[in-house]
Formats: C-alpha cells, structure tokens, sequence
C-alpha cells in the first residue's frame, strides 16, 4: 500500500514568498476544515480480501468476490462510534478490482456473484455516510495490473480519467481522493487531466500524495509523525523550511496524513489477528499523530462477510473510549499576551494530566518552538504547535501558564487541559 514516490509539486498559484519574516503560506478553508477533522478509517476491500494476499497481479476471479453479509452501515457506523470524521474506501487497488459497476473495465463488482452482479460498494458506502454525515473518501489506484491498456501510456491515461469521472459524478461529495504512488516508479501520468477533472467535479475533496496534491503522506506505514510537524513543503515529502522557519519560493501549504493499519495487513487477512495492535499501541500512534498536530487515516479494512472484524472492532472502540476519556471534561484556559509570552489562565484551576494547544493557523503556520511553564517550572515544551499539539503531563494543578513561542508572527487560538486520569 505503500504511497511510493510522487511527483514533483508544481509551482503555487500563490505568489512566493521573500525575506525572513515573508508571511507563510496559508491553508484554504477546506485543508483547515480537513486538519480539523483530524481522524479517518482507511477501509481496503476488494478481491485482495477473498485471496489472502495484500497485493495481487490483476488475474483473480471475479467469481471469488462475495461478501454475503456486507453492510456499509456497519462500517460508517464503527467509524462514527470511534470519533473518526470520515472514511477512505479503496475503490480500486492495484489489482484493477473496481468496487463500482465501471463502464470501462469488466474486471469488477459487476462479473462478481454478490448481489448476482448488480451490487455497488461504493454506493452502498456513500449512502451510509450521507445518512450518518460522514465524510467519503475514495482511493484509485494510479496502478492498474489487470488493464490491458496500462502499458499505453495515452490510451491508459483516457481510460484512468473515465474511472474517476464516474467516481467524482456519481457518489455525491467527496472529502478526499487518495492516490497512491506504488508500483508508478518511472511512470508519467496526465495529472493536469486528472486535476481537470477534480476541479470540475469535486473541487472540495482533499488530493492526496500525487498529482497537485492538498495533502502529503508522512513518509511511513507506522502512522507517526514527527516534531517539528511543517506544513509547508515543496513536494509530498521534503520540508522546505531552510533555517527552520522561513519557507523557500516554491513551498506549498501541505498538511500530512499518516497511514497504519490496526494489524500487520492492510487488507483483511484470516491469519494476522496476533497481529492485532494493542490498545496501548494505537494510544502512543494518536499522540505520535493527532498529537503532533497531524491527520490520522487507521486501517480498519472488512472481512470476507463484508463487516468490520468483531476483534478489530473491539479493539478500534476500547482505544477510542480510553482516549476520549483522558481527554473528557476539556477546560479552556482565558489567553493574554505579557511582552513576549502568552499567558493562559485557569479559573477555577483544574488538576490535569493533559494540556492541548492550537495555533491560529488562519494566517499560516508560525509557531516553531514552544514552552509551557508553571509556577516557574517547565512543565512541556516541543516544535510545532499546529493545528493540535498534545501533551502528556504529570498529573498537576495549574493556575496561571505561561506559554513562551518562537516564530514570525507566533499566535496560539487556544490552551485546554484535561485529566487526570485514574
């Protein structure tokens, strides 16, 4: 599932920044509306789920597609009773396995015996998350081993565009559209098409990875980010940020998404449940995501009935309870400037175990480091604040912080705590 390599970002619209204390480039309403949301289920389904393999060649029986108990609503349910704002069902993976009933290939739903081969995953999934108000979001892989005209670089590029037309027509709003770069290695796709084709039809849908992307991939399957979090880059991969604060001329605003699966696979597999992760382990990736101000997209895939496993569901529910419960009772502290600090404070005090910050992004991203202090002790401090920064704490009182930034223009919107827990 690997994002692989992407191209390379083509010069921002925006006219380029100069100089050290140049604003940097802010985010649309719709990337701050995306970071805000903050939590996604990835959903890998396809005939990938009924053959125990992860990727395959394109040459799988359509006649091994059958989920006799698939219910959409049970996924988005899941999803929604996690917190996650929205899901990303891959529509078509490498193996060219369409979910939908295509007009371009037959290698799809449609030769399948499920539903005597008038079914439409995709449908069925899209009307789920309009009834529950969650968001869609759609992966189609750039890849494609069973489309005879892939080696045809035009004739694939024209076939590839009727794919996400209908994809982008008839499924209603789309919050993001998800391509992945493994196995385009060398490869040269008509992107300017491809974005033609958002711009008419979803232009409100995050594009991840590729492309003119909105979105870039962190770089890794474990779903962590790092501190310092930049959301300016120049590519899907590469900080721009040269001295550590000032973006270089063609830098773009381009918040991450990181990407795990909650077992070793990313489709569903019968032999991996050992793999499972544990509620602590899916804890430490929130805050090593979320928490870093990134987004997070958990792999949560289907099994061969066509529902979230009982186990992964489980588990995917006692994390989520857990976090929401050490995060419970948010007291939001009253923000003043004292010369250079900002200074938070709580009335009445709170005893808290966790302290959020969140950086007034409306104006781009400017906080490059930060310290949290109490009563004259130093208490959390890091690089990025963004659009949420976490931390853990010892248990503690706290009255007055102070909250010293570095940074062009550094503004926090917001300090809350939370905790302790017990």
């Amino acid at each position: 599932m690997t994002p692989g390599p992407t191209d390379p970002v083509p010069d921002p619209v925006s006219d380029p920044v100069s100089g050290p204390l140049a604003d940097p480039l802010v985010p649309t309403p719709g990337q701050l509306a995306w970071q805000e949301a903050g939590f996604g289920l990835f959903l890998h389904f396809g005939i990938n789920t009924f053959n125990g393999v992860e990727w395959s060649d394109g040459a799988l029986d359509p006649a091994t597609f059958d989920p006799a108990q698939l219910d959409a609503r049970q996924w988005v349910r899941t999803a929604a009773e996690a917190g996650a704002k929205y899901v990303v069902l891959t529509a078509k993976h490498h193996d060219g396995f369409c979910l939908w009933p295509t007009a371009t290939t037959e290698y799809s739903v449609a030769s399948s015996p499920w539903k005597d081969g008038a079914g439409d995953v995709v449908a069925e999934l899209a009307e789920a998350c309009g009834e529950a108000g969650l968001g869609l979001g759609l992966y189609l892989s750039p890849w494609d081993r069973n489309a005879d005209c892939y080696e045809e670089p035009a004739a694939y590029d024209a076939f590839y565009l009727r794919q996400l037309t209908e994809l982008c027509t008839r499924y209603g709003p789309l919050c993001e559209l998800w391509f992945d770069g493994a196995g385009s290695e060398g490869r040269t796709y008509d992107w300017d098409a491809v974005m033609a084709v958002i711009d008419r039809h979803q232009p409100d849908a995050m594009v991840f990875n590729m492309g003119l992307p909105t979105i870039r991939w962190i770089g890794n399957e474990e779903g962590l980010a790092a501190d310092p979090c930049r959301y300016v880059t120049d590519s899907t991969g590469i900080s721009l940020y040269d001295d550590g604060r000032t973006p270089l001329e063609s830098a773009r605003y381009l918040p991450p998404e990181c990407d795990v699966p909650i077992r070793s696979n990313w489709f569903w597999q019968p032999d991996d449940q050992d793999t499972l992760k544990s509620r602590e382990d899916l804890l430490d990736i929130w805050y090593s995501s979320v928490g870093l101000g990134a987004g997070l997209l958990l792999g949560v895939p289907p099994d061969r009935r066509g529902l979230i496993d009982d186990a992964d569901r489980s588990r995917l529910l006692d994390f989520t309870t857990e976090l929401a419960r050490r995060l419970g009772d948010p007291r939001e502290a009253a923000l003043t400037l004292d010369g250079e600090d900002v200074v938070a404070v709580f009335d009445p005090p709170v005893r808290a175990d966790h302290l959020e910050l969140r950086e007034d992004l409306t104006r781009g991203q400017r906080v490059d480091t930060h310290e949290v202090w109490a009563d004259g002790r130093l208490i959390a401090s890091g690089g990025t604040v963004g659009v949420r920064r976490v931390h853990r704490l010892e248990p503690v009182t706290l009255r007055t912080l102070r909250i010293r930034l570095t940074g062009p223009g550094a503004h926090l919107s917001s300090a809350t705590a939370t905790g302790p827990t017990t």
